[in-house]
């Protein structure tokens, strides 16, 4: 078998998604190749090559994937996907862009966020918010697959050796373009990637309690921060910080909930938190049932004194 990974970067650094793919291809078994695409992305690439388990990696050069247009990359996947039983690409805003466009052109389904791999065609994905676990198995000629990246631990950056092959371009589109993009820096760790997260929900009231009740203590802890969609659509903080099945699925070593109810649309985004910790008023909050430990008490009160105590 051979095994095609879709590498998710900035035309800088590969993103750390890609390492939980290329560990999700290892279980499948077979050869890995990693596809990078994008404009003056030779460290990538390079970078790419020591990712342990990747056996070639190949470098499409072109100003056509500079933004990774899903149009384009997705043209480019399927030009090349014939020769792989297996595509893959993380399951984020990226990958959910460019593998169902690949697909089409492929002519064959796709299985999207598996969280397991039974054998090279038989793998479980969620449903239903998470509440039951499919187990799915396909049937065709080319398996093209979106990888939940919290449910599968990352390989080593480093020590591989794989070669760097160039890859002729397969051209722009000329269905879309890139305009824009606005980039919110900010000195936290990247939500998805955090050790910690603290999130904010509902009950912390506004946009300016949240800052004011977690800011020190994610500070403290060198934590990310993120929220409910309640809190989102509510305008307390932007929607890039939303956790849920319709936000970012994250998986820390420890979850702080403060505020926060636990709808299964949240606890969709972050169950699989190594330890979480609910801190609420309301004894009867749902999120009750999936915390380690939670703490019934007014938010505004209990956080502060923990800070205090960090």
């Amino acid at each position: 078998m051979s095994i095609l990974v879709i590498a998710e970067h900035d035309n800088k650094a590969l993103n750390g998604a890609t390492l939980n793919v290329v560990a999700a291809a290892q279980k499948i078994g077979g050869d890995i190749t990693v596809l990078v695409a994008g404009s003056g992305a030779q460290a990538v690439a390079d970078q790419a090559a020591k990712v342990a388990g990747v056996s070639k990696v190949l470098l499409a050069d072109d100003a056509a994937y500079a933004n990774q247009l899903a149009e384009n990359v997705g043209k480019l996947v399927a030009s090349i996907g014939s020769g792989y039983s297996h595509i893959l690409a993380a399951s984020t805003t990226t990958g959910k862009n460019i593998l169902p466009r690949a697909a089409a052109l492929l002519d064959v389904s796709m299985i999207t966020d598996i969280t397991a791999v039974d054998s090279a065609n038989t793998f479980k994905r969620p449903i239903y918010a998470g509440n039951a676990i499919a187990t799915v198995q396909s049937d065709e000629s080319i398996v093209v697959a979106t990888v939940r990246g919290t449910a599968f631990d990352p390989v080593a950056s480093d020590g591989g050796s794989a070669a760097v092959e160039a890859l002729a371009s397969a051209g722009d589109a000329g269905i879309s373009k890139f305009i824009n993009e606005e980039i919110v820096k900010s000195e936290r760790p990247e939500l998805t990637a955090a050790r910690i997260v603290v999130s904010g929900g509902r009950g912390v009231g506004s946009g300016e309690n949240y800052h004011t009740v977690l800011d020190p203590l994610a500070d403290k802890l060198g934590a990310a921060q993120g929220a409910s969609r309640a809190a989102v659509d509510a305008g307390f903080v932007p929607n890039d910080m939303q956790v849920g099945q319709t936000g970012k699925i994250v998986a820390p070593e420890l979850y702080i909930a403060v505020g926060i109810s636990g709808a299964i649309q949240h606890l969709a985004g972050m169950k699989e938190s190594k330890v979480i910790v609910a801190i609420n008023k309301d004894e009867e909050a749902p999120i009750n049932a999936v915390a380690d430990y939670w703490l019934v008490g007014d938010l505004n009160t209990v956080v502060p004194e923990l800070v205090s105590h960090i």
